[in-house]
């Protein structure tokens, strides 16, 4: 059977299975595969692995436990290797690679914030600033609507400058949260976000990073912002 991975750890790790479990129907146990300095926190990979919330969950929730006592290089949800044997072939083969992560992400956490713009606000917000879309909403609602290819002219030329607010309003959050942050990288795409962005953290340094998110949220109020965190640094560990 294949060998799941959660994550590496510095030094020796105990017996882990009875206590902590892991992926899988019904959840596997977790054990430490210790090798030299480093250890990895693995389980067996059950034969269909799909990202089921179930698992995720399961996935982080192991991380938490083993983060909560010592530095873990999470990895993503996943990681699979052939067999115990590869696991301790790789840690063996990149120790101080795994070594320098370890000591860089110690005591870090990761934040992600997303941004998405209130609809009915960010189209006020694009009509005020400017003035020929504002001219032509008003003349196609003198004109009962206005014709269809004005219709869709109007419609065209707002999607553009609601294009053109989001990239303008990803760099404002971008630089608003830069000075609260030691790190930041783009996080996962979708959901209608115009921005994603994970952020690398001291595990107590949350407090400037809400009250940053907060004052972009009352001096920008066409955008809407949300935190998730923390969580284990995934998106600043080195492949």
């Amino acid at each position: 059977m294949s060998t799941y991975v959660y994550g590496i750890a510095r030094g020796t790790l105990p017996d882990l299975g009875d206590t902590l479990l892991g992926i899988g129907d019904p959840p596997l146990p977790v054990r430490a595969l210790n090798e030299g300095e480093l250890a990895a926190i693995v389980s067996d990979c059950p034969p269909e692995l799909k990202p089921r919330r179930r698992d995720l969950l399961a996935h982080q929730h192991v991380l938490t436990e083993v983060s909560d006592k010592r530095s873990v290089l999470p990895m993503r949800f996943g990681s699979v290797s052939a067999s115990d044997e590869d696991v301790r072939t790789v840690l063996t083969r990149h120790a101080d690679r795994y070594e320098d992560q370890l000591q860089r992400l110690a005591d870090r956490v990761e934040y992600n914030v997303k941004a998405v713009h209130d609809e009915d606000a960010v189209l006020h917000q694009v009509l005020s600033e400017e003035p020929e879309l504002r001219l032509m909403a008003e003349a196609n609602r003198a004109a009962g609507g206005g014709t269809y290819e004005e219709r869709m002219r109007f419609g065209e030329l707002v999607a553009n400058a609601v294009r053109a607010r989001e990239v303008r309003d990803a760099r404002i959050v971008e630089e608003a949260l830069a000075p609260v942050t030691e790190a930041a990288r783009p996080g996962p795409e979708g959901g209608g976000w115009f921005l994603s962005l994970s952020m690398l953290l001291a595990k107590d340094g949350a407090e400037p990073l809400l009250e940053a998110v907060a004052d972009l949220e009352n001096t920008h109020p066409w955008m809407k912002l949300r935190v998730n965190g923390p969580l284990p640094p995934y998106s600043f560990v080195e492949s």
